[in-house]
């Protein structure tokens, strides 16, 4: 990426809207007579300034890798050979409400079907443009009523749940949230449903920031900038949502708060890690409801066995793919269970095992750092983990590879 762009991106102008550092409309063109009809064509249908920049959907993809995602990303295939696994990269790297629009060469019905109705690329153009075509076609993509996140599909959610004191669910959660965004490198949010004595920031070496009680309390006051301002950084893809409050208080949470909190959040970030726990709460039923994929952790006990249970038989929620993930924890800690006698006891096998390994664990939650960042049989299990919850929505959409697809257009 060059240093003009950077500069660009790093001051934006005008072109800025709604999350601050998040361009408008930011191109890459990979030749000037594009370049000249594209900003005609795009700023005859809106005031906002548009950043083209040289370059080709792999310059692109090199961008987006280390800057925030912009609310539209058009993006020029001319020349490659295989612009569906091209694009298919760039967007594992694009937060999941960007709308993309593409230009290439090939005047092409097939490759138009593929782009807007499996990948969910917005429009199509192919050169040579004009700028009145552009303006038809690429602007009702770009104006501003067009590109709200209300109707985008959004990222996944996931709630981690421990079925019994002491199973390690916020560790998990912790640190798979740590893994999808520093690994994977997808935007990652996690958050903390423990209002009071919740973990999650300090294992991440974070503070709980202010406002998630505020949110939940008044959930119409939930916008963009009010969004921004509640998710600490630990990261520059990770986004901690928490709270501390005092334990004498008591937080009055609005029916569909909980909803109305993840469906802002989704639109934000590829993942939403819920730590969610196993009570009887109306705002805790509405994170799990919500949740594509429920992960049940558990420890290889007998108390842990009755409780996976109790918990598989409540309802599926809605907006579920598939059954509840099972992950035995503290698998090996002295006087428990053996796996083959936990999956007897349950009549279910395991999905994910995570070793008992209290030193690296430990070691970790004193230093406020992740354990997965340490080379460690920690890190592999957290690691089988995330490819479970990204297997666990591979129906999601026809050419899913880990992570979230593009919007998706209109079809025609």
């Amino acid at each position: 990426m060059s240093d003009d762009l950077a500069t660009q991106v790093a001051a934006p102008t005008a072109a800025v809207s709604g999350r601050s550092g998040r361009i408008q409309i930011l191109a890459f063109v990979t030749d000037a007579d594009s370049e000249a009809v594209l900003r005609l064509g795009l700023l005859a249908v809106g005031p906002e300034e548009v950043i083209i920049h040289r370059g080709s959907s792999r310059t692109a993809i090199g961008a987006m890798k280390k800057l925030p995602s912009p609310r539209v990303l058009l993006v020029d295939i001319s020349g490659d050979e295989q612009p569906m696994s091209t694009l298919s990269a760039l967007s594992e790297v694009v937060e999941p409400d960007v709308r993309v629009l593409v230009i290439g060469e090939r005047q092409d019905v097939d490759l138009y079907r593929q782009l807007t109705r499996n990948l969910g690329v917005a429009e199509y153009l192919y050169k040579p443009l004009n700028a009145e075509v552009v303006a038809q076609h690429f602007g009702p993509q770009v104006a501003p009523a067009s590109i709200a996140p209300a109707s985008a599909l959004g990222g996944r959610i996931l709630a981690l749940t421990g079925v019994c004191g002491g199973a390690g669910a916020t560790t998990l959660a912790a640190n798979l949230a740590w893994y999808l965004a520093n690994e994977v490198r997808r935007h990652t949010a996690v958050l903390d449903a423990n209002l009071h004595t919740g973990s999650v920031a300090m294992l991440l070496g974070t503070k709980p920031g202010g406002g998630l009680r505020l949110a939940l309390e008044t959930p119409k006051r939930v916008d963009d900038l009010f969004m921004e301002r509640i998710a600490e950084p630990a990261g520059d893809r990770l986004a901690v949502i928490a709270a501390e409050e005092k334990l004498t208080e008591h937080p009055a949470i609005a029916p569909g708060a909980a909803k109305h909190l993840l469906q802002k959040l989704r639109h934000r970030y590829n993942y939403v890690v819920v730590d969610v726990p196993l009570a009887p709460s109306a705002w805790h039923a509405e994170l799990i409801e919500m949740a594509r994929q429920r992960v049940l952790v558990m420890q290889p006990t007998l108390q842990a066995v009755r409780d996976v249970l109790r918990a598989m038989a409540l309802p599926t929620g809605t907006q579920q793919t598939r059954r509840s993930l099972i992950v035995l924890n503290h698998l090996g800690a002295p006087g428990t269970m053996t796996r083959h006698q936990v999956e007897q006891a349950l009549q279910h096998k395991i999905d994910v095992v995570i070793p008992h390994l209290p030193r690296v664990v430990n070691a970790a939650a004193t230093m406020g750092t992740p354990a997965a960042a340490s080379r460690s049989g920690f890190r592999a299990a957290i690691r089988d983990l995330a490819a479970e919850v990204a297997a666990s929505g591979a129906t999601d959409a026809p050419t899913r590879r880990f992570g979230w697809p593009f919007r998706r257009g209109a079809a025609r």
